[in-house]
């Protein structure tokens, strides 16, 4: 994959997940500010406390994704992939994208569960493209570099 290209899907990603992250936070502020004028309850749960659990949660989910984005803008500056803890980081994000895309079949539709698998390819696609590096060829040049070492003859 080109430089340009790896580069490009890199900024992309990162575009797009801040997006999501800024739609995040706006859904559960919405949310938490319906739960609290409502005076809903679960289960007899304070309804201050689901409203402010779940403006917490949009809170965390918004800097996680924002995390995510960071890590991909880095990469892309740098054409170089993230080191261990960014790749693990990059990686819990993709599989939370899939778990969520197959939860929004059901109670979204096609087109959430659409978004969020554009989402997750980008993502993975970016942790292939910046994958490791094959290793370097050695000094042998023709058929001799590509096969392994012919094993001795029995005497």
């Amino acid at each position: 994959m080109s430089v340009v290209v790896r580069r490009l899907v890199a900024f992309l990603a990162a575009l797009v997940l801040a997006v999501e992250a800024v739609g995040i936070v706006i859904i559960n502020v919405v949310l938490g500010t319906v739960v609290k004028n409502q005076d809903m309850s679960l289960a007899g749960t304070d309804p201050e406390a689901m409203s402010k659990g779940t403006w917490a949660l949009g809170g965390v989910s918004g800097v996680f994704l924002l995390l995510c984005a960071v890590l991909l803008v880095v990469a892309g500056i740098r054409d170089r992939g993230p080191g261990r803890a960014g790749r693990i980081v990059l990686i819990c994000c993709a599989v939370v994208h899939g778990v969520l895309g197959a939860l929004t079949v059901g109670l979204v539709g096609w087109a959430a569960f659409a978004w969020m698998m554009v989402v997750l390819g980008l993502i993975v696609l970016v942790l292939v493209a910046y994958g490791p590096r094959p290793a370097a060829r050695s000094e042998k040049a023709g058929p001799e570099a590509a096969g392994p070492e012919p094993e001795p003859e029995p005497a």
